[in-house]
């Protein structure tokens, strides 16, 4: 025996409405903490990189047997044939979050000119 039905297969407006509503919703609440983790990884990698900054410049003094106020620049640093810091050829160090890093003495860290990086 066979039982035939008059019933529309699919779904709703009021359920498409809702799942629409559901994933409105999740969206709202992720993407405020992928743009916290993303701002927090770019401040870590600055930090990171103004580390390997400070031991370059620590390096350079102790091999051009500079004193604590001496001055130096990125590039004595990261240009030359000796380079004390890694980077790709022709290219400027630069901040993650699209700051610029500067030295001016032995003594005193590197800085970097976004907010909050800081060693």
């Amino acid at each position: 025996m066979k039982i035939t039905s008059n019933q529309n297969k699919g779904f709703t407006l009021v359920e498409i409405m809702i799942v629409v509503a559901i994933i409105g919703l999740l969206a709202a609440i992720a993407i405020p903490n992928f743009v916290k983790a993303r701002t927090t990884a770019q401040t870590n990698a600055c930090i990171a990189n103004l580390k390997q900054i400070q031991g370059a410049v620590e390096q350079w003094a102790l091999e051009t047997k500079k004193a604590g106020s001496s001055a130096v620049t990125l590039a004595d640093i990261s240009g030359g044939s000796d380079k004390y810091i890694k980077q790709a050829l022709n290219t400027e160090l630069k901040c993650p979050a699209s700051g610029t890093y500067a030295v001016t003495d032995v003594a005193t860290g590197p800085t970097c000119t976004v907010a909050g990086h800081t060693l």
